[in-house]
């Protein structure tokens, strides 16, 4: 049977276009549907707008620190409006270079939702289109409880466009994005109140990063309610009303301008494909893939978050081109999800690859030997701050491989990713031992641990 495209792809979001764009240059002829604007949830609403909310929020300690190395104070104030305003252009701009990538790719954009009428049938608006091969990408969605007045929270997905900036907010849950942006808003001038169920933030992370970050969030001013519950909002004059109770003890109310359900996390966006006309199975809404990233019919494919394996966008940028590599470029490969490193862009801020400490003992038991670090860089003696970075690497015994390198501190992100090389080619700590440090630097202590 002779189909319109060989490759129809349902999301253009990081991980669909990557796809789209890799099956094109194997010579196969690509459309793309997308009911947004293009680049997904990172470009969007996600990854690229809040990194330079985060850039943006450092400036007033970078102003104080500035005055210990001999420079005057700075008295400086945010405009809001014009911050926003600069993050939502440089998203006009990606959008802009998205729309030149896909068009010199020959890629053919269908503006809509995209929905399977069959294993080789699309309906994008009025048009009906076939293929070959299907890939879904169409990531994920912030979700909301059933709270009374859940109605006065936003998503993540608005605090970009928020016209004003709110004086005082809540972040609900103890995510890696909640706690993000309750470092961001804090930073930019917002008291932040942050509220989660569990014991501390950043459930999932080695134990010894959670308590830092922690810390380190509560020594720059962000309120962390921990093992607090939210019972309901109410929104009057005063603000939102935020009704909570702590474990063991009576109702309280929080007052805020703004209540953000950021850390709440996010599900598989799968409503509505037309799912029900295919063999596609579901597990817990996301969608079910072998390791080729296939589902159940042989000729549909998902990648990213809507499989929700490891939400990351360059894990679905690398599962989309692996599977463009194998289908269409003859070179069958899969991703290893083995070693993916990440990062949390808090403040202070922190990374992250490989096994936790409890991930390691659960594995390896005894033969796990911990080599922990704790300091304060050399950048704020003269600041007169108290600032501590904390390295952390997770070391088999019997191996003497390194199965975990944690970090909270400057620059982890640009530390970890290096670091990150290392362990995915089995280094052991002896490699680590036998690397000459840079001096003076935070990252040589990674090398020089004992």
């Amino acid at each position: 049977m002779t189909y319109e495209f060989d490759l129809f792809v349902i999301g253009a979001g990081s991980g669909g276009i990557a796809t789209a764009r890799r099956a094109a240059e194997y010579g196969a002829k690509v459309g793309i549907a997308e009911f947004d604007r293009l680049g997904g949830t990172c470009v969007n609403r996600g990854c690229v707008p809040k990194k330079l909310m985060v850039y943006a929020s450092h400036f007033p300690e970078l102003f104080t620190d500035a005055v210990g190395y001999g420079w005057s104070a700075v008295k400086s104030s945010l405009d809001w409006e014009k911050m926003i305003t600069a993050v939502n252009n440089e998203v006009d701009r990606l959008n802009g270079i998205y729309q030149k990538m896909l068009d010199n790719s020959q890629v053919e954009i269908l503006q809509g939702y995209g929905k399977l009428i069959d294993n080789h049938t699309i309906v994008v608006g009025e048009r009906t289109v076939t293929a070959d091969k299907i890939l879904i990408a169409v990531g994920g969605k912030p979700t909301k409880p059933d709270i009374p007045g859940i109605e006065n929270a936003i998503t993540s997905d608005e605090i970009f466009h928020l016209k004003t900036q709110p004086k005082r907010m809540v972040i609900l849950g103890g995510g890696y994005i909640g706690s993000e942006f309750a470092c961001i808003m804090n930073g930019l001038g917002t008291e932040v109140t942050q509220i989660t169920r569990a014991d501390m933030i950043l459930r999932g992370f080695d134990d010894d990063l959670r308590s830092e970050i922690q810390q380190g969030m509560t020594n720059h001013r962000v309120k962390i309610l921990n093992h607090t519950q939210i019972i309901g909002f109410e929104k009057d004059a005063e603000g939102i009303k935020v009704k909570v109770r702590k474990d063991g003890e009576s109702e309280d109310t929080v007052v805020v301008d703004a209540v953000s359900l950021a850390a709440l996390g996010r599900k598989p966006n799968t409503q509505n494909l037309g799912l029900e006309n295919t063999k596609i199975q579901l597990k817990n809404g996301a969608i079910v893939v072998d390791k080729y990233s296939r589902t159940d019919e042989e000729n549909i494919y998902a990648v990213g978050d809507c499989t929700d394996n490891i939400n990351l966008t360059p894990v679905a940028i690398n599962e989309g081109r692996a599977f463009a590599d194998t289908v269409f470029g003859g070179k069958s490969r899969t991703m290893s999800y083995e070693n993916v490193p990440t990062a949390i862009f808090t403040t202070p801020e922190a990374a992250t690859v490989g096994l936790t400490e409890a991930e390691a003992r659960e594995k390896y038991g005894d033969a796990v030997k911990i080599y922990r670090s704790r300091f304060r860089p050399m950048y704020y003696t003269l600041a007169g701050k108290e600032e501590k970075t904390m390295m952390k690497l997770v070391v088999d015994q019997n191996t003497d491989k390194v199965l975990g390198a944690h970090m909270v501190g400057t620059n982890a992100a640009e530390i970890i990713q290096g670091v990150a090389i290392a362990i995915k080619m089995g280094a052991t700590k002896a490699n680590f031992d036998a690397t000459v440090g840079i001096h003076p630097s935070s990252a040589e202590e990674f090398v020089t641990m004992r």
